[in-house]
């Protein structure tokens, strides 16, 4: 069996800004063809990472390889044939939506007219208005179609979904699959886990700059957390429960209870379960 190539490989990333946090030694292995999220909160070094990886800030320590090409060296070669999205988008307020989408492409030296209209089309996008008359989610679909429009063959996402109604997200992501069966690999930055769950095949977990746990989504949505919701003596009690089942019951055993669930966590709740575990970890070392 063939060993499947990594589209990004990152080994002991370092990034400060003087006293304030970046990240610290960070590595992780994303492999071509994946669907991968990167979860963490605002401020977790979500961005600082893919900043890093796009050749956009000057790391102290750490080596970053984006298709096999190193990130420092190489980027001109990586932006080519690399779609990036950022969290926050910025262009040229005066500029048309379609002008800022032909910008986009003629940057690359392509003429991407027909997969933007295309795109264009899926999400309707109105190409004949102004980036300043555009609101915040209308704004973002410009950002999909100048990333995806000349088909890359890795997609960087940085909160993509942030700004789009419902069903805006909905094509997003009937996008993304689309690239994703042709062979696109997509590095998915978000703090939304329920959309991480639905789409992306593995994820790594970011705390504080650190990576705290890699998997994939299946196993980290798998845990032995439960949610337990008590009634006694006309009051309701609910807490988190990690032990073994037959052990609640004993403890719970002779007490006034008049009614008992036992549900599994949400994924924000096993995400906070990952948080305080680590802490814990820390504490102990």
């Amino acid at each position: 069996m063939n060993k499947v190539e990594n589209a990004i490989a990152i080994s002991n990333l370092t990034k400060t800004y003087g006293k304030n946090r970046g990240v610290s030694g960070i590595s992780l292995e994303v492999k071509k063809g994946d669907i991968f999220g990167f979860l963490g909160p605002n401020g977790a070094g979500k961005s600082t990472t893919i900043r890093s990886m796009l050749g956009m800030l000057k790391f102290q320590e750490g080596t970053i390889k984006i298709l096999q090409m190193d990130a420092v060296k190489q980027q001109k070669e990586i932006l080519r044939k690399v779609g990036y999205m950022p969290s926050e988008t910025m262009f040229y307020p005066s500029m048309r939506a379609k002008d800022v989408i032909r910008f986009a492409a003629k940057a690359r030296d392509l003429d991407c007219t027909q997969e933007a209209d295309r795109i264009c089309q899926l999400l309707e996008v109105n190409m004949d208005k102004r980036i300043e008359e555009l609101s915040l989610g209308n704004r973002k679909k410009v950002s999909i179609v100048c990333a995806m429009q000349h088909k890359p063959e890795l997609l960087i996402l940085d909160e993509p979904t942030s700004g789009l109604d419902p069903l805006m997200q909905e094509a997003f992501f009937k996008l993304i699959l689309e690239y994703n069966s042709q062979g696109t690999t997509c590095f998915l930055s978000s703090h939304v886990l329920s959309e991480v769950k639905k789409y992306c095949k593995n994820a790594a977990i970011i705390k504080e700059g650190k990576i705290i746990r890699v998997d994939s989504v299946e196993n980290l949505s798998k845990s032995n957390l439960r949610r337990v919701r008590i009634w006694e003596d006309g009051q309701e009690k609910a807490f988190s429960y990690t032990g073994e089942m037959k052990k609640l019951i004993g403890e719970l055993e002779g007490r006034n209870i008049e009614d008992l669930l036992i549900e599994e966590p949400s994924l924000d709740e096993l995400f906070m379960h990952y948080y305080e575990q680590e802490a814990h970890e820390e504490e102990r070392v």
